[in-house]
Formats: structure tokens, C-alpha cells, sequence
């Protein structure tokens, strides 16, 4: 008999699978379910997205790309990042193509990360940070952000948290779950802490186009920080191409050929019908893009609206495609409210602990959904909530 427990890595064994997952799970058999749960465009792919990556494959484009991903796709790519983010990257070595954000943010940590060092991290955030740090060697740092601040980072915070085994912050805004936004005057602040230091800034900002109400800013286009940020992006949120696992980074050139060589042994290349697909998104996809800003943004509105009728506050999210209301005025946990709504109700939300500890007391509401879903769940949620 093999012993698998200690066959397993220790590390490993110590994560715990992600909170959101398990959702996925008590939804089956419920045909009549509406998911809010579920980070994930509504939109299908563009046309004419989907039409490059089929024509890709008439014209038997199916082999290996270089590691970096094809050479017009990242000379694009460049040409993305000046025209709406005022970036400069050079294709040929500052830019590296990712099988989606996640693979990008797993090797930005891992290039990084020796035993023991440590990588700040704001929470409520997306679940694979800490998961990933861990699994490197590294011990996670977590600043609880506050609804009070609008779930911002402050420079306070960062100064706090930050000792000589700091190697990384993480910077996830526009923020999943809460939507909220780091301006310009934010980064600056906290640009000032990192002055001085060693600590490298990887800027997940895979909802850099889905804001509202301004232009998304970097920490990239900080003075001085351009040098010592890392931005970790994708076509996921922006285009709706969840599947066709497309990412990118942007980086310094020493930092981005250090992480190349890693995506080599671990990957070797994005695949390649994806990136043809990617190649026509960055050129022709802004107008698609906005289309879908702007549909977002009225849900956004509308859900807010009717999260104030049912009786719940909710910071306004001014990024990403999801509400973070507090339920606190129920009585419930975050956990006890999604399974009751959900087994109740057939409506799957998020518990805001999935997030980080900070997030008790909420839960993440995806507005990724057409109106019609959206208003049927907010029926269901005053129901629910009345008889509460």
C-alpha cells in the first residue's frame, strides 16, 4: 500500500481548495438556479475574435510558437499598452505571452519568491495569491482592507506590513470582489514607501478596461515605480475570452527573462490557435470592449439600486463586473447566508471569507449576468431576506 499522505507535499496539503468552487457543487440539480457566483463575461467571444482563431486553424497555423509568444502579437501588445495606458513596453523583451493572468501571476511569484520571503498582500483579493506564495516557499503578508477606505490600500497600511524579508506587494485593482480602485494619488502615496527599497510591485490588473468614471492608472506610470512593477493582465475580463486562456506580462527586461524561463519548462508556449484569436482582439476589439464597459456599468448601477431597496449596503464598486454588499444586518455568517439563499432561494453568491478573513460579513455578487437574471435574483433576494 502507498502511503499517500506522505507521499504528498506538506505544502500542498496545507492549502485549502478555493472557497468558491464549492458552490459549483451544491448547484447541481438545481435546474432552476441563477448563478452570481461565477467571475465570468456573460458575452460571447467577438465574431470577429472567433473568426481569427478559426481562420488560424484553416491556414494550419497549429505549431509551437517562440516561448515568448508570436512576435506580431506582442508587437501589438505594445502598441495596446501605449495607446491606453500611457506604457512603454519593447516587444522583444518586455513582454511575455501567458496561458491566461493566472499562469502570469504564478510565475511573476515564483521568479521572485526564495524560502521565506515574504509578499504583501491586500484582502479581500482573488484566492490564488497567498495559495501561490505559499506553494513558493514564501510566507503570504495580508492587509485587511476596510470598506471605510473603499477597500483601498493605504500607504499606512504598506509601511506596517512590510520588514526586511519583503520581496512583493501585490496590487489587484480594479479589485475582485470588491470593485474597488486604486487612483492615481493612492499609488503615489504608497510609491513613496517603496522608495528606497528592493520590493518589487506585480500589478494584477485584469480589469484594467472595466472601470468607471476614469481612466485605470498603473503603478507602472508612477514616476520612478515603472522600473520595479511587473503588470499582469489578460483577455479574459476585457474581451470575454475566459477560455481561450490568454494572458500576458509586462515588465522590466531582466524581470520578464527570468520568468520566460520558467514559462519554458513549465509551459513552453501559449497556445497558438488563442493567440491568433488574442492578435485580432488587441487590434480590432476596442469597440467590443466598450460595448461591454458600458453594458456592465448599467447593471452595475441597476444592482446597486436594488440592493438598497432589499435593505443591504454596498460600497459602490467603481471596477470589475461584481457588488460586495454587507450582510451583517442579517445575523448570518457570509458562509450561512450563501448556503441558506442558495438551498432557499436557488441563488449562488459568493461568502465574502472566500476572499480573505476581512471579508466576513459580505458576500460577492457577480453582475456578469443579463439584467433579466439579475433582476429575478434581486427577487428572490428581498424575498429571502423578508422572511429573515
Amino acid at each position: 500500500m502507498i502511503d499517500y499522505a506522505s507521499a504528498l507535499s506538506g505544502r500542498v496539503k496545507e492549502i485549502q481548495p478555493s472557497g468558491i468552487r464549492k458552490f459549483f457543487d451544491l448547484l447541481e440539480g438545481m435546474p432552476d438556479a441563477i448563478s452570481l457566483s461565477v467571475g465570468e463575461p456573460d458575452f460571447v467571444t467577438p465574431w470577429h475574435i472567433r473568426d481569427a482563431g478559426i481562420y488560424s486553424l484553416e491556414k494550419g497555423f497549429t505549431k509551437y510558437t517562440s516561448n515568448a509568444g508570436l512576435m506580431d502579437l506582442r508587437r501589438e501588445l505594445s502598441r495596446y499598452m501605449l495607446r491606453k495606458f500611457d506604457l512603454t513596453y519593447d516587444p522583444a523583451r518586455q513582454l511575455l505571452i501567458t496561458v491566461g493572468g493566472s499562469e502570469g501571476i504564478d510565475i511573476a511569484i515564483r521568479a521572485l519568491v526564495d524560502q521565506g520571503d515574504e509578499v504583501v498582500i491586500p484582502v479581500p483579493s482573488f484566492v490564488c495569491y497567498g495559495p501561490i506564495v505559499s506553494m513558493s516557499g514564501g510566507n503570504p503578508v495580508y492587509i485587511e482592507t476596510k470598506v471605510e477606505n473603499e477597500f483601498r490600500l493605504t500607504a499606512e497600511e504598506v509601511r506596517s506590513a512590510i520588514t526586511p524579508r519583503t520581496k512583493a506587494i501585490l496590487l489587484p485593482f480594479p479589485n475582485n470582489p470588491t470593485g474597488a480602485v486604486m487612483e492615481r494619488a493612492d499609488l503615489e502615496a504608497i510609491a513613496d514607501v517603496l522608495r528606497g527599497t528592493n520590493i518589487i510591485v506585480l500589478a494584477d490588473e485584469i480589469y484594467a478596461e472595466l472601470t468607471y468614471g476614469g481612466k485605470h492608472v498603473s503603478m507602472a506610470n508612477i514616476p520612478d515605480m515603472y522600473a520595479r512593477t511587473v503588470v499582469i493582465s489578460g483577455f479574459s475580463k476585457s474581451h470575454s475570452m475566459t477560455g481561450w486562456r490568454m494572458g500576458y506580462i509586462c515588465g522590466p527586461a531582466e524581470l520578464i527573462r527570468q520568468m520566460t524561463k520558467i514559462h519554458q519548462y513549465a509551459i513552453m508556449c501559449a497556445p497558438t490557435t488563442s493567440q491568433y484569436a488574442a492578435l485580432e482582439a488587441v487590434k480590432d476589439g476596442d469597440k467590443d470592449v466598450e460595448m461591454m464597459r458600458r453594458e456592465y456599468d448599467y447593471r452595475r448601477h441597476f444592482l446597486l439600486e436594488e440592493l438598497a431597496e432589499a435593505g443591504l449596503s454596498c460600497f459602490e464598486p467603481r471596477g470589475a463586473f461584481y457588488a460586495f454588499p454587507s450582510i451583517r444586518s442579517t445575523g448570518l455568517s457570509s458562509d450561512a447566508f450563501c448556503e441558506r439563499f442558495l438551498q432557499e432561494e436557488h441563488v449562488a453568491v459568493v461568502p465574502g471569507t472566500a476572499f480573505g478573513q476581512g471579508g466576513e460579513g459580505f458576500v460577492r455578487i457577480s453582475y456578469a449576468r443579463s439584467i433579466g437574471d439579475l433582476a429575478e435574483a434581486m427577487n428572490r433576494l428581498k424575498r429571502f431576506l423578508n422572511r429573515l
